[in-house]
């Protein structure tokens, strides 16, 4: 992917989009700044880069000044597209047609965080396995049926890299350094910044589900993990002990004991909270949300989102974009 040159340092382009995760940018540039430290070399330099050359401001509201607008990428190696919240209504043609620029001149793309989504609106994550954020997961899935995605912290398909974000931009980047110079070098690195491993690209976003859960019963997780594999065609309460091996009797008590909700309620609020990504983060309509949560009608839906969450979907959906543009204002005002 990069590999080792007597050319240094290798230069790494950097594209920040408006409320990118500070969080991924700084995890995925730390590494190449203790990279020369420790090396004693500058094996690595960056470009911190927007479309027009203007400060960008994270979703946390710390603002970045860049180096410059697009035009100072010259014979790009790797170029990263560093996004976050809102990403869903980011469009940009002068971006997206310079990133195809890049692609068939041969750079190697990447993403950060949701910067996939950037990608694939470009058109460039065709024939290509990525990945991203979790919580962009299956509203990405819904919007891009045909890019193959998963669940892992990050991907690295031919000239395509692609990382969930968080913490995991560090892991990537190591994962790169100790293909170019070595384990020693990664290793050294990692301790730095009190990271007892280096996480393979197969590693999972999420912890266990037990450890999510707090709960350790076999059953009960072994329950709760196919009701999350079965939200669009529910699964009866009779399927889901058969398939834990226990009566539905039991289910109810494991439920009761650990959870304090009847099986049924619990079902209900993991297909709701679903429905909150893609109201969230999709243009699907509110039916189509429904269905995708295995609701059979969007009046039904709306009912059971209303009781949940104090509102309706569509006053959920219409908050969302009041609240997006106010934020939008604020930021352009401030």
């Amino acid at each position: 992917m990069l590999d080792e040159t007597n050319e240094l340092p290798t230069i790494i382009d950097i594209i920040l989009i408006p409320d990118f995760s500070l969080m991924a940018f700084t995890s995925a540039i730390e590494p190449l700044r203790s990279a020369n430290r420790l090396s004693g070399k500058k094996l690595y330099d960056w470009r911190v880069v927007s479309v027009d050359g203007s400060s960008v401001i994270s979703s946390n509201g710390v603002e970045i000044v860049p180096s410059g607008a697009l035009d100072i990428i010259q014979k790009p190696k790797l170029i990263f597209v560093v996004s976050g919240y809102g990403v869903q209504f980011y469009n940009n043609d002068k971006l997206f047609s310079f990133l195809r620029k890049l692609a068939r001149e041969g750079a190697v793309l990447g993403a950060l965080s949701t910067g996939s989504y950037v990608l694939a609106k470009a058109g460039l994550l065709r024939g290509r396995r990525c990945t991203i954020h979790w919580e962009n997961l299956e509203s990405f899935k819904e919007v891009f049926p045909d890019v193959e995605v998963s669940s892992d912290i990050y991907e690295i398909d031919r000239d395509r890299i692609t990382c969930s974000g968080g913490t995991a931009g560090l892991d990537m980047m190591l994962y790169l350094i100790r293909k170019q110079y070595g384990e020693t070098l990664a290793a050294e690195i990692s301790d730095q910044f009190i990271h007892d491993r280096i996480r393979e690209p197969q590693s999972k976003q999420k912890m266990a589900l037990r450890m999510r859960l707090g709960v350790a019963h076999p059953k009960l997780v072994a329950v709760v993990e196919e009701m999350g594999l079965n939200l669009e065609d529910p699964l009866s309460q009779k399927e889901l002990a058969s398939k834990a091996g226990i009566s539905t009797r039991q289910l109810e008590r494991l439920f009761s004991k650990y959870m304090g909700l009847t099986p049924t309620k619990y079902y209900l609020n993991l297909r709701l909270n679903r429905a909150k990504q893609l109201l969230d983060q999709t243009n699907m309509s509110i039916l189509s949300v429904a269905l995708a949560c295995g609701f059979i009608s969007a009046s039904h839906f709306s009912k059971c989102f209303k009781e949940y969450y104090g509102r309706t979907a569509r006053e959920d959906r219409n908050r969302r974009f009041r609240d997006y543009e106010q934020t939008q204002v604020l930021k352009v005002v401030g």
